[in-house]
């Protein structure tokens, strides 16, 4: 998800640059939501999306403000790259990637991007069956380079830079990151408006997001719950975001009665995360979706740097310990200097953050 997030402001610029190119992309099924609004049977088969899928937002809640036409994307082409994983030789796997194969190369487009730099996403470059495949000198997964027919030293030190870089590549521009536009689905905008006017009333709106990828970047549950104390009594009607495994992490931070546990779809989440006033979590896909739209966020930041995934713009605040250095080790306890943020010092910073937006 978050990889998805920083890839937009890339493609978006790309877009801009570009208008008449025909632009796919390979996007789990998980993650169509951030991409399209509804076509799935369409991009399920590989075939244009229509224009519902767009954001029609005029000075709206976040993303840029760009014309309909054209499309952000003109091709989704689906890659359940998890189910493959865990059935990787099965009859239906194996079909479903050559059907992918398929697909690709039927398109056949002038260039591939890399922009996830993962062995995964490389091999699904290499199938397209595209000359010219387009790569960072040093990707995340360091044989997915071997994959590349150019590989591009990337200079920005936060990831949507660097992803900029690597579209600029294409047709040799310079381009800068846009923000990104995200779809909207009118369904998980008609549900969002009837559920909070039950819930939340005319209060502001406020998201904590007590999950992550792995366990050191995960804030305690109940230092979250005391978060939630403090915006309530602020006069925040606060939400958690329970995705999928976070379930019990949500129920510990509601535990104290000032919060709501939301589990919904994606598009459902986009929609809600649209009318958010603030929106507290660490290094995850929701704190990035936050970003993306434009929400103001709090960061809460351990053994991942801020400054290559941290919050990409000028409505935020990064809370992370000096003694914090970047470790992406899979340990399930959290890191030190995370724990070393109380708090105090959240409900702080996000008073500080609200206070100097409503001046700006």
């Amino acid at each position: 998800m978050g990889d998805i997030l920083h890839a937009l402001p890339a493609v978006t610029a790309l877009r801009r640059a570009h208008p008449g190119w025909r632009i796919g992309w390979v996007v789990d099924p998980r993650w169509q939501a951030l991409l399209a609004a509804g076509d799935r049977e369409q991009s399920a088969r590989g075939e244009p999306l229509g224009i519902a899928a767009q954001e029609a937002e005029a000075g709206g809640q976040g993303g840029a403000q760009m014309p309909l036409q054209p499309p952000l994307i003109d091709r989704l082409h689906l890659a359940p790259v998890r189910d493959w994983k865990r059935r990787p030789f099965s009859p239906a796997t194996l079909r479903q990637i050559g059907a992918l194969r398929s697909q690709l190369r039927a398109a056949r487009y002038d260039a591939v991007l890399d922009l996830q730099g993962s062995i995964r996403s490389a091999v699904i470059a290499r199938l397209s069956g595209c000359p010219r495949r387009i790569g960072e000198a040093r990707p995340r997964e360091w044989p997915a380079r071997w994959f590349s027919t150019e590989r591009i030293a990337t200079e920005g030190a936060h990831v949507i830079e660097q992803d900029v870089e690597l579209a600029s590549a294409v047709a040799g521009d310079t381009l800068q990151a846009l923000a990104p536009r995200l779809p909207i689905d009118p369904e998980a905008e008609a549900w969002c408006e009837a559920w909070l006017s039950e819930r939340a009333g005319d209060r502001p709106l406020a998201l904590l997001l007590p999950g992550a990828g792995w366990g050191a970047k995960r804030w305690p549950p109940d230092r979250y719950a005391a978060v939630a104390r403090g915006l309530a009594e602020r006069g925040f009607a606060v939400l958690i975001n329970a995705g999928p495994g976070e379930e019990s992490l949500a129920e510990i931070v509601a535990s104290g009665g000032a919060a709501t546990p939301v589990a919904v779809p994606l598009a459902q989440l986009i929609a809600l995360t649209r009318r958010m006033a603030l929106c507290v979590g660490g290094d995850t896909g929701p704190l990035h979706l936050a970003c993306a739209l434009g929400r103001p966020v709090v960061g809460l930041y351990g053994p991942t740097d801020p400054g290559r995934n941290g919050p990409y713009g000028a409505r935020a605040r990064v809370l992370r310990s000096p003694a914090s250095r970047r470790d992406h080790t899979r340990r399930s306890a959290p890191e030190a200097g995370l724990l070393t943020i109380s708090p105090e010092d959240v409900l702080r910073a996000a008073g500080e953050l609200l206070a100097e937006l409503a001046q700006s």
